[in-house]
């Protein structure tokens, strides 16, 4: 988490994205990129001074004006980390194109660890018969770099309990080095280890698999969980709920097929289904 991405366009939640990406880099030294990205269908560009890309399509006094008004935006927030986070560095990137085309391609150019997004809290299930996924969903899905859905303000962002959300097969096995560091991060946390079963019968072997898990890995510290829900990404929302999380851990996808657990889509609909915030990351290939 050395270097968290920011990508804003200036709603209040994109906002709470920044305030908890300002006190993760606090803890972690980590350093901050702050990015807006003015739509421009058929462009692309990174503007850095308020002046005109070129090839915009659009009126030149126009686009001026808007990358000056984008500018003074960006800047009232960088002062805003300065005030509040002044041992964070904060830099500013002000692209025109296609918006995820450039938040990824800006992920790749500057070599971001973690991306702290902003995102709407859905009603689960609704979103997925009445809107198109959002700009977070598919960052979940797209970005290489682990995500953090941010849907609520929290100006104290103090973590006390991480819920870590898997089927625990093989693949889980990817996400012990981060939970490790998640712990020393917030040493204060008590980790819970969650599988969601649809059947009863399913709850000891899923205890198992979440002690084997815990001893191949060492993690002497932890809750393990086992609740029942008629759907996965319904199950983890309503026990994040229940057990005050304020941050859930989960990976996006999975390539054995062993279960229905860790298709990418589950991942995506929690992560804007779920009130705290939850971080995303890409299970490691084989």
């Amino acid at each position: 988490m050395q270097h968290l991405l920011v990508p804003t366009d200036f709603s209040p939640e994109a906002h709470h994205a920044f305030e908890v990406a300002l006190q993760l880099a606090r803890r972690t030294g980590g350093r901050i990129t702050l990015l807006h990205v003015v739509d421009t269908p058929g462009a692309a560009g990174v503007v850095s001074t308020g002046s005109a890309a070129g090839g915009s399509g659009l009126d030149g006094v126009f686009m001026v004006q808007l990358l000056q008004a984008t500018k003074r935006r960006m800047h009232e927030l960088m002062a805003e980390a300065a005030r509040t986070q002044p041992e964070v560095p904060v830099q500013d990137i002000v692209a025109t194109g296609d918006v995820d085309a450039a938040v990824l391609d800006t992920i790749r150019a500057q070599h971001i660890d973690l991306v702290v997004v902003g995102a709407h809290e859905h009603t689960p299930g609704s979103h997925l018969l009445f809107a198109p996924d959002s700009h977070a969903e598919r960052l979940v899905r797209l970005a290489p770099c682990p995500v953090l859905t941010v849907k609520h303000p929290a100006p104290q962002f103090d973590v006390r309990h991480i819920v870590f959300a898997s089927d625990f097969a093989p693949e889980a096995d990817g996400a012990a080095a981060s939970l490790r560091q998640l712990c020393a991060a917030f040493p204060e946390a008590t980790l819970h280890l969650l599988d969601v079963v649809t059947h009863a019968s399913d709850y000891a072997a899923a205890e198992a698999r979440i002690h084997a898990f815990a001893q191949r890995h060492d993690l002497a510290a932890y809750e393990p969980d086992v609740v029942d829900a008629p759907a996965v990404s319904a199950g983890i929302p309503r026990y994040a709920a229940q057990a005050h999380a304020d941050l859930v851990v989960m990976l996006t996808h999975g390539r054995t097929g062993l279960r229905h657990w860790l298709q990418g889509s589950i991942a995506e609909s929690v992560a804007v289904q779920t009130a705290a915030p939850v971080l995303t990351f890409h299970a490691p290939v084989a």
